[in-house]
């Protein structure tokens, strides 16, 4: 595994403080055992064969799982301490993900948190790889069957802009009288944007013209707090950690059902203590957020 990710047999031995020839012998010798060749070298470097891809895929999975039992015998040892490593996208990790590390690490201050945030298709190879232990997001389209999802709750879309735009004194508005406003959304081609393009397509409107396309929450925060912008959030991240005054959601009836929030495992692979107690607080922490709405 570690030759293939080096790119050489060298590289590989300097990770190890090991000669290069020991590792050439290794591999040679694993190689022989199987009755199979999992490189293929040449003064570049090495590449791995078919039956090397193979071998490395199930090798992961072996070396995750063998990870997660140390981390079960820490957690059993030493219950305050431990490592989690947690996908989100940025409203979620805003959201949820903030509040539960602050719950935990004020008991266990010892625990320590990974989050690798982006848009929802760019976090499942992160999950498929194991370098997150689960994913907190919103799902639209039907997992693949290596997913498990479990939800935590349901979520509307809400059109969004700040609380000065003289918008926010009407009581009622249609999608439609908003074309020409300023719209500033997530590009039509990222898992957020195409929630927002299928929003107009349902409601029979062409896109409107777009003056900012961006992922980034944090620009599209700044635009709006200048009442001149109009963007489509979750209505959780108007509600969630708490209540945003310089945000207002507008009274647009937005089509299509609630999209739900839910934590994505892989599915046969076994969580710590720790990834547990995590969604044991994510279910509670948001309970009693959105109750108390």
């Amino acid at each position: 595994m570690a030759v293939i990710q080096a790119g050489s047999m060298g590289k590989a031995a300097t990770l190890f403080n090991m000669t290069q020839p020991a590792v050439s012998k290794i591999v040679a010798e694993l190689e022989h055992t199987l009755g199979v060749r999992l490189l293929d070298r040449s003064r570049q470097g090495v590449l791995p064969t078919p039956h090397g891809l193979a071998l490395v895929k199930r090798g992961t999975a072996v070396f995750d799982e063998l990870r997660q039992g140390v981390q079960d015998l820490d957690f059993l040892s030493d219950p305050t301490a431990g490592e989690l490593r947690i996908g989100a996208t940025e409203p979620l990790a805003t959201a949820i993900v903030a509040p539960v590390i602050d719950r935990l690490t004020r008991r266990y201050p010892r625990m320590t948190f990974h989050v690798v945030t982006g848009d929802s298709a760019a976090l499942y190879p992160h999950l498929a790889a194991r370098d997150v232990d689960f994913l907190i997001s919103r799902i639209s389209d039907p997992l693949g069957v290596e997913y498990s999802a479990d939800i935590v709750f349901h979520d509307p879309s809400v059109v969004v802009t700040g609380a000065n735009n003289p918008l926010c004194r009407r009581h009622k508005i249609a999608l439609a009288e908003l074309m020409n406003e300023r719209w500033a959304l997530g590009p039509f081609d990222s898992f957020s944007g195409s929630i927002q393009a299928e929003m107009f397509r349902t409601s029979g409107l062409p896109m409107p013209r777009l003056t900012v396309t961006t992922v980034s929450v944090n620009l599209r925060n700044e635009l709006l707090a200048t009442g001149r912008f109009l963007t489509v959030f979750p209505s959780f991240s108007l509600r969630l950690p708490r209540k945003h005054p310089s945000l207002r959601a507008l009274p647009v009836e937005l089509p299509g059902p609630q999209i739900p929030i839910a934590i994505v495992t892989l599915k046969e692979r076994t969580l710590n203590p720790i990834a547990k107690l995590f969604i044991d607080q994510v279910r509670e922490i948001t309970k009693s957020m959105l109750d108390s709405e």
